[in-house]
């Protein structure tokens, strides 16, 4: 019964050290075997047998792209202008011996690398020229962190600015300046606009000042030729002109009888008379 006890014992002891001897890397990933603590060899996928209980698989690491979320940060911009940034970082771990025994922890010195190197290449920019420059930052970002994360054997495959935005501070600032400019070109227009409507009723008024000027000329001639006309025809004689002018100092009577400011009207005793003098004196 003791023997059968014992034949039992070393056989579950020969399954668990096959079991141990005997490892299977999935598709993606790679195994980082220690040796009494030591490092020794990078299990790639398939089947891999290992010595059981003096080797051991301390490290499983994946070979697919990895996504790291980097966390949103204040960034100062040359001109003093706060903005709040965040990316996002594509990595691939090409050496994982590198990754584990390179670095305590790759995934936060990667993300620290990213935030310090965005602040710096922020820091070089203007606010209008980092908020229209995503391409710009991308590139200068890539450049800065590939060479320290490939010494931990990692590839950075690409960086993304997920957001840049001013900070809620600024952002009314801009609003408040943005409203501020448009007042600014409101009242600018309307000035234009009255100008304008000024200098096209200033013209108005100087075209018919012009028209009525050209007017009383015509007029002036007119009448003058008129009177060339009337002169050659009268001659000598002062009856025609008379009645004329009997004429239009009856109608003038009339006019003025009926004027609402018109009190009296005073008719001379000998009219013939009065226009005789009036000739007279023309």
């Amino acid at each position: 019964m003791d023997g059968l006890a014992v034949v039992a014992a070393l056989a579950i002891l020969v399954i668990v050290t096959m079991a141990k001897g005997v490892r299977t890397v999935p598709q993606g990933y790679k195994h980082i075997v220690q040796r009494l603590g030591k490092y020794h060899v990078t299990l790639n996928p398939g089947l891999n047998f290992i010595i059981p209980y003096i080797d051991d698989v301390a490290y499983k690491l994946t070979t697919k792209d990895i996504v790291l979320d980097i966390p949103s940060q204040e960034v100062i911009t040359e001109d003093n202008a706060v903005i709040i940034a965040n990316a996002v970082a594509y990595i691939n771990i090409v050496s994982p011996e590198k990754a584990v025994y390179g670095v305590e922890n790759y995934t936060l010195a990667i993300q620290n690398l990213v935030q310090t190197a965005l602040r710096s290449i922020i820091g070089e920019m203007a606010l209008d020229s980092a908020l229209s420059s995503r391409d710009q930052i991308k590139a200068k970002l890539k450049a800065a962190i590939s060479d320290d994360i490939a010494d931990w054997g990692i590839t950075l495959k690409t960086v993304e600015i997920q957001d840049i935005n001013p900070s809620m501070t600024m952002q009314q600032a801009m609003e408040e300046q943005a409203a501020a400019e448009r007042q600014r070109r409101a009242a600018v227009t309307k000035a234009e606009g009255e100008k304008q409507a000024a200098i096209l009723e200033a013209d108005g008024r100087l075209e018919a000042s012009r028209r009525d000027a050209q007017a009383q000329v015509v007029l002036a001639k007119a009448s003058g030729a008129a009177i060339s006309v009337v002169s050659e025809a009268v001659g000598d004689k002062d009856l025609p002109v008379l009645y004329l002018l009997g004429e239009k100092y009856a109608d003038a009577l009339i006019e003025l009888s009926n004027s609402n400011n018109a009190k009296t009207v005073i008719l001379p005793a000998d009219l013939p008379q009065a226009l005789r003098g009036m000739l007279n004196k023309v």
